[in-house]
Parts: C-alpha cells; structure tokens; sequence
C-alpha cells in the first residue's frame, strides 16, 4: 500500500517527525517533489538532523530510500548530506536515485539570487536554492536528467545550449559574469562519479515492490499553501506540493494511494516574504513570545535559518488544505507550545469586504482578509512527553475537538513534544481511520 505524508499549510507543520515514525513502519520512502529549499527537523537515537533532500527512512537499515524523478536534485547537496549524517555514526542507507530525475545545477542557483537581487522590495522570499530558475528550465525542456550524465555526447549537447541561454540573461539581463562551461562540465562530470552506485530504474522498483506488496510511504515537502496551482500564487512553490503529485513524481499509481495523513500546527507558522498573505498572524510581543517557545528551537527556517512569521491557528486555510490534499486523517503537531497560553485564539473565518467567509479565496481576495477569531480557554500546564492522549488536560482535548469540527477531517496523531516518542493517538470524534 502507499501512504503519503504531506502538509495542510505552508510548510513547516513538523512533518519530518511524522515521517520519521511511519517511516519505521514502512519498506520504501519516497521523496517525489521539491529540492533541497526546506528542511525537515528530525530527532532520534542518532541526534538531531535537518534533513533537505535525502527521504526520512534514512534512520532505518530495513528502509529503501528513493529519490523520485519528481525531485529538483543538487547532486553536491545530496553527497554532502550523506556524507553527514555518516559521519554522524548513522549507518550508510539503502538509496536509490531515479536515473529520470533532473539536476539542479549551480547556475540555477546564481539565477535564483540575481533574480531575487533584481527584484528588490517585490521579491519573493526565495531560499536562493534554484527551484524556480530549475522547475522553468524542466518545463522548457532545457533541463538535464540523471540519465544524462552516463552519456557525454549528449551531455555535453544538452549543458553547452543551457550555458549558453544562461549566458545571455547573466550577461544582458543581471549584468553578471558570464559562466565558463568547461569548468562546469569538470564539476558535473566528477559529481556523477559520487552518485553513480546509487542510481537506478526507480520506475520499474516502485512497481515491482507494489506487486510484492510493500508498504510505501510518499514523503511531501512545503504544504498546500505552496502548490503553484491549489497555493497563494504567485507566492507558492514551483514544484507541486501535493499528495496527488506523487503518482508523477514518485511513479506511483493513483490507485495505489490509500492513506494521505495531513500534518498542521496546533497553531500557524510561515518562512516567506512579509508581502505574503497570512491572515492570523500574530505580531509584537505575543508573537515574539510564540515564536520564541515554538518548535524545537524556536520557529526558525531549517534551511535559511529565517525567523517564521507565527500565527494562530487558520481553520479556514487548514480545512482548505487538507481538502486539497484528499486527508484522510490528520496529525496535529506543537500542541505542547501553547501550554503558556491562559486562552487561544482560533481563526475560523475570514472577513472580505465586509462578508465572512470560512472557504479559503484566491489571492487577490486573501490579501483583503481579516481573520475572524473564536477564543478558547488555555490549559497552563506543561504537556510535554504526554504519552497517553486521556492524559491531556481537558481543555487540550477541547480544542483538539474544537479543530477537528471546523477542518472536517479526522485528528488522529497529536504531538506532544519534538521527539520522535512524545506522541499520543486519539480516537477521533468524526471516525477512526484504522
């Protein structure tokens, strides 16, 4: 069976924690979008670990990990990853790279700076990690697959013509240096020979565990904010965020996805330009307070290291969310942050234009909205490490209730702290989902 992991906000929902449990249970983790422009924080018996690229299952030696043909993949990311998380006493996983991926290369990472330089105050808050510069080249068919690299007649076709496109807007267009193709070409050829015993036909091993009948688990990056299609474009992603997305970028087929756990916040927190819509967030002092107790470490970007602007939490963009994503059940994270609160604010509608609304709009309506707020008492005690969900004070319980009536989707994991065992299962009041 196929599971898949993904977010119902903006990112950041804590999902590397959830993968990193289900990964355990699973043969295959997949991850089939995005690159290595967000993190997911994940803590074990090894340490603690910002992953950017490599798939959760890493932490298990019974774990096939594949990078999908989906992935914007930064060899050099990959083979430095690796290399850490070894040298970290993590044993060498089982990985596979889809030899139909495509590579992100370090010219689409100088275009992603420059383009965000020559835009100025309209930027978009960009990681500067080349997605947007690389998923354009794809869609043009500019792009370079894996595959390539193993044939240098045609590697070398296909890099000089993109140098040479590149050439032209570095030079005209950013009034940069122009790039020295051979010295690329060098660069490429010896990281080839760091990935070669890992690539391989994932197509044909995704299928072929599918008729074994494996158990595997699609590991989402970013969340249904950020899908350049269902998100707040054009402030979004390039790659799709999606559940569905993983029948394209992890080769599976849709028949197959029988479980999609949505993961969210027990409160909101977005990395992104200040320009981007985010109507419960939460400023001053009591954001700064929020910020300061959320996460792990605090609400800072695993990847940037960017404070995250912190809201509360937007049952309106969080019922879209899930909804998009097709949840059948949902994870509910950070639960144990809002313990210092004496009450809650819930954003459960937005007002634009003098209506109230609970459907999340497009964006030129979103940037008009003001959240409409229902406050609910707090439980001032510390619930960290919580085990047992009948444990929790009731008015933990009250609000994880209060959540799940207005996303429609049933809560079934809620977290109790950042460790991978501070966890607690919930029989869910709309269905239990086995």
């Amino acid at each position: 069976m196929v599971k898949a992991i993904v977010g119902a906000n903006w990112g950041d929902e804590g999902k590397g924690k959830i993968t990193d449990m289900l990964a355990q249970q699973s043969d295959v983790v997949i991850r089939f979008q995005g690159g290595a422009n967000a993190g997911h924080t994940i803590i074990n018996d090894y340490g603690r670990f910002a992953l950017h690229i490599l798939p959760s299952g890493i932490f298990y030696p019974h774990v096939t990990n594949v990078i999908g043909n989906g992935v914007a993949l930064d060899v050099s990311k990959l083979v430095g990853e690796l290399e850490s998380i070894v040298s970290q006493g993590v044993p060498a996983p089982k990985l596979i790279v889809s030899d139909r991926a495509q590579l992100l290369m370090p010219y689409h990472v100088l275009q992603d700076a420059y383009e965000e330089e020559r835009l100025g105050g309209k930027a978009f808050g960009s990681t500067k990690s080349g997605i947007a510069p690389f998923y354009s080249d794809k869609y043009a068919k500019t792009g370079i697959q894996v595959c390539d690299l193993f044939d240098e007649k045609i590697l070398r076709e296909r890099f000089f013509a993109a140098v040479e496109l590149k050439n032209v807007l570095f030079e005209h267009l950013y009034h940069k240096p122009r790039l020295d193709a051979e010295e690329l070409m060098a660069q490429m050829l010896q990281l080839r020979e760091r990935i070669r015993p890992y690539v391989g036909d994932t197509v044909a091993f995704v299928h072929q565990a599918l008729k074994e009948d494996k158990t595997l688990l699609l590991e989402g990056q970013l969340g249904s904010m950020k899908d350049p299609d269902l998100g707040i474009f054009p402030m979004t992603t390039s790659s799709h965020t999606l559940a569905g997305y993983g029948c394209v970028g992890a080769s599976v087929p849709p028949t197959a996805i029988e479980d999609v756990i949505c993961v969210t916040k027990a409160y909101s927190s977005c990395v992104g330009s200040q320009t981007e819509p985010f109507v419960s967030e939460v400023t001053g002092d009591a954001g700064d307070e929020l910020r300061r107790r959320g996460g792990d470490k605090g609400e800072f970007g695993a990847t940037t290291g960017r404070p995250r602007r912190v809201g509360w939490f937007d049952a309106v963009a969080t019922k879209y969310g899930c909804m998009v994503q097709g949840a059948t059940q949902v994870a509910l994270t950070c639960l144990d942050v809002l313990g210092y609160l004496d009450e809650i604010p819930v954003c459960t509608g937005y007002e634009i234009d003098g209506q109230v609304t609970d459907m999340f709009p497009t964006t030129p309506s979103l940037l008009r909205a003001k959240p409409v707020f229902t406050t609910l008492p707090g439980w001032k005690c510390d619930i960290r490490g919580c085990k047992n969900y009948d444990d929790l004070p009731q008015q933990a319980r009250d609000y994880v209730d209060f959540l799940e009536a207005h996303i429609g989707c049933p809560i079934t994991f809620v977290s109790s702290g950042p460790k991978r065992e501070e966890m607690t299962y919930r029989t869910t009041k709309l269905y239990h989902h086995a």
